[in-house]
């Protein structure tokens, strides 16, 4: 007789469980360690008698020899492995079966996500009022967040700040008319597939600057019959901005002497800094940001002193 171990994810929501793990919950006594286990209140509506007993691994197995046993596993890794010890110390042991009780797919939680925010576009009074319009500045705030935590070298803020970034996303995705979140993640995986030839087809690379080359060869088909500035964003940052606006125009041969004199006073350095730091391979938005941020530490021990 067999012992099926029925293994959750404590990431997949409550009562969700696979078919195989519902013919193996029908196939014999249920037991658990855990009275406190999540999917129990379910178990229990479904008709699954769930018997809660103290963990004993060589009862367990023995109880196996003589019919179908099926354990309702926690996230006990320790309690696992000695099942196995127990098992092999017998004679003849009784048929380990595991079971995966939920698929935990990588984005599984990203459908709970949608599901929270209709429910909060439904219910809630002030998610429900909002438009792109107003949520706009937190997208902002929220990407800029971001960028500060990888700055800082905070990557378990970085978890939570790409959070903040998703609900964005999925607001979107939800407050918009014409489209929704699957629309969204489709045009991304359509761009991507399609400017990755060496990896969904038959083009070859051997370096990254090649890869580079094609993506940036790609994106120049894709905007043939466009205005060259089509899809910068005006609203970035200046010095990111004129960062952009020169590798677009100097990207399709404009003459390098348009971006000479431009401006007056300060604004004129700015840019000429701008399109020097461009030839040096520098992103000159970054580099500023790493000075401030050095100017930043400087005043504050000065001020601690």
């Amino acid at each position: 007789m067999p012992l099926v171990i029925v293994t959750t994810s404590p990431r997949v929501a409550p009562g969700v469980l696979s078919h195989q793990a519902w013919r193996a919950l029908a196939s014999g006594r249920v037991l658990t360690a855990s009275e406190d286990h999540p999917q129990l209140p379910f178990l229990a509506e479904a008709g699954v008698e769930v018997e809660v007993v103290v963990p004993d691994h060589a009862a367990l197995v023995r109880q196996a020899v003589d019919g179908t046993v099926v354990w309702l596993a926690t996230e006990d890794e320790h309690f696992m492995r000695a099942v196995g010890h127990a098992a092999l110390a017998l004679d003849e042991p009784p048929v380990i079966e595991v079971v995966p009780g939920s698929y935990d797919l990588p984005g599984a939680r990203v459908l709970d996500l949608v599901a929270v925010m209709d429910r909060l576009r439904t219910e809630c009074p002030w998610d429900r009022k909002q438009t792109h319009s107003s949520l706009v500045p937190y997208l902002i705030e929220e990407a800029y967040e971001v960028q500060e935590s990888v700055e800082r070298g905070d990557y378990s803020a970085l978890r939570e700040e790409l959070g903040d970034v998703l609900l964005q996303v999925a607001f979107h995705s939800r407050v918009a008319e014409g489209f929704d979140i699957d629309d969204v993640a489709d045009a991304i995986v359509t761009k991507l597939v399609r400017r990755h030839p060496h990896v969904f087809g038959s083009v070859i690379v051997e370096s990254a600057d090649e890869v580079n080359a094609n993506w940036e060869a790609i994106k120049a088909t894709e905007r043939e019959g466009k205005d060259l500035f089509d899809g910068v964003p005006m609203g970035q940052p200046a010095l990111s901005l004129a960062a952009q606006l020169i590798r677009r125009a100097e990207g399709a041969g404009a003459p390098e002497g348009l971006s000479h004199a431009v401006g007056q006073g300060v604004a004129r350095e700015l840019f000429d800094l701008v399109r020097r730091a461009q030839q040096a391979g520098l992103d000159p938005e970054a580099e500023l940001r790493a000075a401030a941020r050095t100017y930043r530490d400087r005043v504050e021990a000065w001020e601690s002193r």
